[in-house]
């Protein structure tokens, strides 16, 4: 008799072990499902639809700012072109010294078009038409230098940014073929006071 009970207590505590281990690890388990489920979703999204992207210098200035948290829509141009005024960012690994980088600029020219910046103004030539471009996102005394002159082939884009006088762009090392563009910076996230999204300017 005293043998079976100490058999029957062995085993209740051998029950009882197996039920506490159980119950620590269900809620590790939990938080494992959770993190599968969460990168299952964040992944794709991440790497396939939106990115997040800092701004670095003074190129975009006084539209964005060093320091502004923007998130980059990676989908949109798998349905349609950039179109002139969108705020892009690129791979600059084709730019000389610039492997591994990435820009940020505003398209100004697209495939087609020629591009004359002659005496400080920007000048789209398009079917044999030319037209002076009414950037209204930068200041009005503003003026763009050097003199410059290009012709765009299919899937080029003449990039440029938003502060001339500061900005190393197209003007310089020319054009942006499409396969480079990364996608549209449409959202800025932080700072939290310049919360905003970012439409195309209207010519």
């Amino acid at each position: 008799m005293a043998i079976n009970m100490l058999k029957c207590t062995y085993m209740e505590e051998n029950i009882q072990e197996k039920k506490g281990f159980k119950k620590y690890l269900e809620p590790i388990w939990e938080l494992v499902k959770i993190a599968v489920i969460a990168l299952v979703i964040v992944l794709p999204i991440r790497y396939f639809l939106f990115q997040p992207f800092i701004v670095s210098g003074a190129s975009m200035t006084p539209n964005f700012q060093s320091g502004d948290y923007l998130i980059v829509d990676e989908i949109s141009y798998r349905l349609s072109a950039p179109q002139r005024g969108d705020v892009i960012v690129f791979d600059a690994s084709f730019i000389k010294g610039y492997s591994g980088q990435r820009f940020i600029k505003r398209v100004i020219g697209l495939p087609g078009e020629s591009v004359d910046i002659t005496n400080g103004n920007v000048e789209i030539i398009k079917n044999g038409t030319t037209s002076t471009l009414n950037e209204k996102y930068l200041p009005s005394n503003l003026e763009t230098y050097p003199d410059t002159q290009i012709t765009l082939k299919s899937n080029q884009y003449f990039v440029m940014g938003d502060n001339r006088t500061q900005s190393y762009d197209s003007r310089f090392w020319g054009v942006v073929d499409q396969k480079y563009i990364i996608g549209k910076a449409f959202l800025r996230i932080f700072p939290v006071t310049s919360l905003s999204d970012l439409p195309r300017p209207i010519y």
